[in-house]
C-alpha cells in the first residue's frame, strides 16, 4: 500500500505567515545576486548589522552582512562543525559565534549559502560591540581589501557634543572611502531617496511589531527574529518598504479575522537579547505549551528604536547620532528605561533574557537589569543560558525546567 501524505492541520495552517514565501524569495534573489557581483559589474562590501547601510545603496554596492549570515548558519544548525572548524584554526571558543562561524566559511567555502561573495572592501562600524573590529581587520587581511571603521562612542547618559561631531565628521569620511572605492562621487540626490527609503522601511518595521501589542498577538517575536530581515540588509530600498507594507497589513487583517499566534493565549512576554537561532521553534513550541506568547524583543526593536532621531532631510548628520544610539551602545539606564517602554507597550506579564555566552555587550548586564526590573517594576524574570549560534552552550534539559518553573510562578 502505498504511503497516504500526511493530513495538514486546518489550525496550524492558518496560523501559517503567508508573507514568508515572499521574503524567502526576496533573499534568495539578493544572495544570487551577490554572488554574481563581478559578472554585473557591481562592487560587494561587508558591512557590521549595525552600519550605515544607506550610503553603499546609494552608490550602487551590495551590502552583504556576516552576522546575518551567522544567523543563517545557526538556523541551519550548521553552527557547530564552523565553530569547532575556526578553533582548530586557533581562534576562542569564548569567540563571538557569528565570527567564528564566518571565518570558517570563509576558508571552507561553507554554511547554508556556500561561504559569503569575496568582498571589494568592508565596513566596519562598532556600535554593537568590539569584536567586530578585530573579525573585520582578520577578513581584510584574509581577502587583502580595504577596511572603513566608523567609531561610535559609547552613550552613557546623553550623546555630547563633541561625540556628536566626532561621528559626523567620520560618516563624511565614509562618503569620502565610498568615492574612492566606487571611482565615483556621491549622488546626494540618490542618498535622499535611499534615506528616504531607510526611514519608511523602518517605520513600517515598527507598525509590523506593533501589531504584537494586540491581544491576542497575531504574530512572536520568534516571527519577528524571521521577518527583521530585510530591514537589516535591504534597508533604504523600496523592495524592503514593500514586503513591510505587505507583512503590516497581513498582520492587520489576522487582527481583523481573530487569527492568533498562539491559540490561548494567557501569558505575554518579552524577550531580551539575540535568539538561539538553531532552537527557535523548540523555544516557540515550548512558550506556547504554557499558553505563552513571546510578544516583543528588544532585538527586533533596535533598529526602529532610533528612527525618531533621524531627520530623512538631514539623514548623514542625524543617521550618525542614530547610528551611535542603538540599544546596545548605551549605559544599563538607558536600557532599562528601553526595557520599560516595551514591557508597558506589550503590557507583558514576564521577562525571558537569553544570557547570550557570544555576545558580551548584549549579556554582561543582564543580572543587573533583572534586579531592576524586579525591584522597580515587580515583574518575573527568566534568564536562560545558551548561544546564538553554538549548540554545544544549549543545555535541554536544564533550559526546559527552568521555563517549566518560570511559568508555575505566573499561573501561581
Amino acid at each position: 500500500m502505498a504511503d497516504q501524505p500526511i493530513a495538514k492541520d486546518p489550525e496550524k495552517e492558518k496560523r501559517k505567515i503567508k508573507s514568508v514565501s515572499k521574503m524567502k524569495e526576496i533573499m534568495t534573489t539578493y544572495y544570487i545576486e551577490a554572488k554574481t557581483a563581478r559578472e554585473t559589474g557591481k562592487k560587494v562590501a561587508w558591512i557590521t548589522s549595525g552600519g550605515p547601510v544607506e550610503f553603499l545603496i546609494a552608490m550602487d554596492v551590495i551590502p552583504v552582512y556576516p552576522e546575518n549570515h551567522g544567523a543563517m548558519v545557526g538556523a541551519s544548525k550548521m553552527g557547530v562543525d564552523l565553530c569547532e572548524k575556526a578553533e582548530e584554526m586557533g581562534y576562542s571558543r569564548d569567540l563571538c559565534s557569528y565570527a567564528r562561524s564566518d571565518i570558517a566559511c570563509s576558508v571552507t567555502n561553507g554554511g547554508p549559502i556556500g561561504g559569503l561573495p569575496k568582498p571589494d572592501f568592508l565596513v566596519c562600524c562598532n556600535n554593537i560591540c568590539g569584536t567586530v573590529l578585530k573579525w573585520y581587520e582578520v577578513a581584510a587581511r584574509y581577502y587583502n581589501v580595504p577596511l572603513f571603521i566608523l567609531d561610535t562612542p559609547f552613550i552613557h547618559t546623553e550623546m555630547s557634543e563633541a561625540s556628536r561631531k566626532y561621528v559626523i565628521a567620520q560618516t563624511y569620511e565614509y562618503i569620502d572611502f565610498l568615492e574612492k572605492q566606487c571611482g565615483k562621487k556621491m549622488d546626494f540626490d540618490r542618498m535622499h531617496e535611499v534615506s528616504k527609503l531607510a526611514v519608511q522601511g523602518l517605520r513600517l518595521w515598527q507598525e509590523v511589531l506593533d501589531t504584537a501589542a494586540h491581544k491576542p498577538a497575531p504574530m512572536t517575536a520568534f516571527d519577528a527574529f524571521f521577518h527583521l530581515a530585510l530591514i537589516v540588509t535591504l534597508r533604504g530600498t523600496k523592495i524592503a518598504v514593500d514586503y513591510y507594507k505587505q507583512l503590516r497589513d497581513e498582520m492587520n487583517q489576522r487582527i481583523t479575522d481573530g487569527i492568533a499566534m498562539v491559540p490561548n493565549e494567557k501569558y505575554r512576554l518579552l524577550w531580551d537579547n539575540l535568539p538561539v537561532w538553531y532552537r527557535t521553534k523548540w523555544l516557540s513550541d515550548k512558550f506556547a505549551s504554557h499558553n505563552a506568547c513571546l510578544v516583543g524583543d528588544t532585538y527586533t526593536s533596535a533598529w526602529s528604536g532610533v528612527m525618531d532621531l533621524i531627520d530623512e532631510d538631514n539623514f548623514i548628520e542625524t543617521g550618525a547620532v542614530a547610528y551611535s544610539s542603538v540599544y546596545i551602545n548605551v549605559s544599563l539606564d538607558i536600557m532599562l528605561e528601553t526595557l520599560k517602554k516595551l514591557i508597558k507597550k506589550y503590557d507583558v506579564d514576564g521577562l525571558v533574557m537569553h544570557s547570550n555566552r557570544s555576545c558580551k555587550p548584549y549579556s554582561l548586564g543582564q543580572y543587573d537589569l533583572q534586579k531592576l526590573v524586579m525591584k522597580e517594576l515587580k515583574l518575573p524574570t527568566l534568564i536562560i543560558e545558551a548561544d546564538m549560534v553554538d549548540a554545544r552552550s544549549f543545555s535541554e534539559s536544564q533550559i526546559e525546567t527552568r521555563i517549566d518553573a518560570f511559568m508555575e510562578t505566573l499561573k501561581s
